[in-house]
């Protein structure tokens, strides 16, 4: 039987993606209200520029106090689409203490003090769910949080920025420069007027640290995220990616260690072989692979932005605070028992792609190899092209820590021989 008397929803924030959610709240309400139990009636919406046109929300819900609008006492639930840290933290914060459970979708918020935002949930019996934060449309908080909640999860890999994988899918697919590819984003709405958080990795390693928390029970700030932006990444590098039958993404990778004592999250470009999973991705679309004990290799694919697929996120999470409400419960909260040490990055092992410019005469390869054999890292190929005194030599390694990895770089720059370090790239996916 339907409860009639509808639950409160307070919209903090009206723009691309709420904007969305209003819309879909107004034109899915019969579907929304059977789904959960009871209609659902949007309450209030906070903006910053009341006097816009805002289509399909009546003026009078329009408030320019969110403080007052959390605060009312009969929201049962707020949605939080502002983003950034402040305001959006003590919104939240005083939407628990008032009565009201949360959905956000503020990757940067969650990333920085999701841990605090969770004590203060449990502490007042409300829900903090965010399955937008991450990746849009894409279902993979829910799944990771609860469907694998009986499983070891060991690796999360995924392209979780749409415009990055825009970037570099061009330069891949036409041979653009890195620049000639961003400026196509920018015009194609891909990118941001200032694409900072994109291209340096920001956005991605935001996510990476909610991931990294969910996935193995640790508490996983932004500040453990290793990160490294790919404006360096050129067509010379995806030339030798194809040689080598790859392409270049940028990741977001979440490890355990193999012995099980510690775990990693870092964001970078990478290398990985044309047949993985993740080589097809394509345009602004996201995917994350996930490998576990007991499932082996799941991957989870769609749009990672956008109004419509960040609403249909929050729309879900919305359905399912809302029942929460009706049944006097609440939802799984953080979950940090295993508390694991996050190593750094020198302590990452993985496989490295180096170019090297050198003199093109007898005995450069030698001198290299034996730079190589000192730090102990082990060779696994070698391409070297040279005329006219000049020579581009390859490395390809095994498997190697990326403080040796840094300790042989250093070396090689000491060599007579040694003209420059074209680039350095990891290789993943293996």
């Amino acid at each position: 039987m339907m409860r009639t008397r509808p639950l409160k929803v307070a919209l903090l924030g009206c723009g691309v993606v709420g904007s969305e959610v209003a819309r879909i709240m107004t034109t899915h309400a019969d579907d929304l209200a059977a789904r959960i139990g009871a209609p659902v009636e949007l309450a209030g919406v906070a903006v910053r520029r009341p006097a816009k046109v805002r289509e399909g929300i009546d003026p009078s819900l329009v408030t320019t106090d969110a403080t007052a609008l959390v605060k009312r006492g009969d929201i049962d639930v707020v949605i939080e689409v502002i983003g950034g840290i402040e305001p959006a933290r003590t919104l939240i914060t005083t939407a628990f203490e008032h009565g009201a459970s949360v959905v956000s979708a503020n990757k940067a918020l969650l990333a920085q003090d999701g841990a605090a935002l969770h004590a203060v949930a449990e502490d007042t019996k409300k829900d903090l769910y965010y399955e937008a934060a991450v990746a849009g449309a894409i279902p993979l908080i829910r799944p990771l949080r609860e469907s694998l909640a009986g499983d070891k999860v060991n690796r999360v890999l995924g392209i979780v920025n749409g415009t990055t994988n825009f970037i570099l899918d061009k330069m891949d697919s036409t041979g653009a420069g890195y620049q000639e590819a961003l400026d196509e984003a920018t015009a194609l709405g891909y990118a941001e007027a200032d694409p900072t958080a994109d291209v340096e990795g920001f956005d991605a390693a935001a996510k990476a640290a909610i991931l990294a928390g969910i996935a193995f029970h640790t508490r996983v700030r932004l500040d453990d995220v290793y990160r490294e932006g790919m404006a360096e990444v050129t067509a010379a590098d995806f030339a030798s990616a194809k040689e080598m039958g790859c392409t270049i993404k940028l990741l977001a990778i979440c490890e355990r260690a193999a012995d099980g004592g510690s775990v990693t999250a870092r964001v970078h470009p990478a290398m990985i072989p044309l047949s993985h999973p993740l080589a097809s991705v394509r345009g602004a679309y996201n995917a994350v692979f996930v490998e576990s004990d007991a499932s082996g290799q799941l991957m989870f694919y769609g749009p990672g932005a956008g109004g419509a697929p960040t609403a249909s996120a929050v729309l879900g999470d919305l359905v399912a605070v809302c029942r929460n409400r009706l049944s006097g419960a609440t939802g799984p909260g953080a979950s940090a028992y295993a508390a694991l040490p996050v190593s750094p990055m020198g302590e990452v092992v993985t496989r490295y792609h180096i170019s090297l410019d050198v003199a093109d005469k007898p005995g450069v390869l030698a001198q290299v190899a034996t730079v190589f054999a000192e730090h102990g890292v082990s060779i696994d190929t070698v391409r070297q092209q040279g005329k006219d005194g000049e020579a581009s030599l390859v490395v390809v390694t095994h498997r190697a820590s990326d403080a040796s990895l840094t300790g042989t770089v250093e070396a090689l720059r000491s060599l007579d021989t040694v003209r420059g370090v074209a680039s350095i790239m990891r290789v993943e996916g293996e």
